[in-house]
């Protein structure tokens, strides 16, 4: 595996991307279509798939961003852990999530500089993974 850094770090979880996301979509497509050509015998049956893939919709992202949210809390806390071990003080409150899930790929050398820059000058997520000289990187967040 190559090592990873700013220009390849984004990851894609296959089943989501390429499957479970455009599939969802295509058959509430689908549905609206059928919908909208639908003949008075079957326009009952017609709302309820529309309604069905809507409601399928809404499950697959909630259940989505119930996961990213889990994974954000976790990284909030191991950061926040590191930057104590390394530094002896809490991260600065004035960092936002977005920030500190961009320091995580920061090395333990330059993670306390590059945390107080980013608190100062408020970067953003991007422009702080592009300031790392030292990319830790993190395969486990999908």
């Amino acid at each position: 595996m190559s090592a990873q850094q700013y220009s390849n770090h984004v990851r894609y979880d296959p089943l989501w991307h390429f499957m479970a996301l455009p599939l969802t979509l295509a058959g509430l497509v689908a549905s609206v279509v059928n919908l909208f050509r639908c003949s008075d015998e079957n326009c009952f049956e017609a709302i309820l798939l529309v309604l069905i893939f809507l409601i399928l919709v809404v499950v697959v992202l909630v259940v989505r961003n119930y996961g990213l949210k889990a994974q954000d809390r976790a990284i909030r806390a191991e950061e926040g852990l590191r930057y104590f071990v390394l530094t002896g003080k809490p991260l600065d409150p004035r960092l936002r999530l977005g920030q500190i899930i961009a320091l995580r790929f920061a090395s333990d050398e330059e993670l306390p500089a590059l945390a107080h820059r980013a608190a100062e000058e408020q970067l953003k997520p991007a422009q702080i993974k592009q300031a790392i000289q030292h990319w830790k990187a993190d395969r486990h967040r999908v």
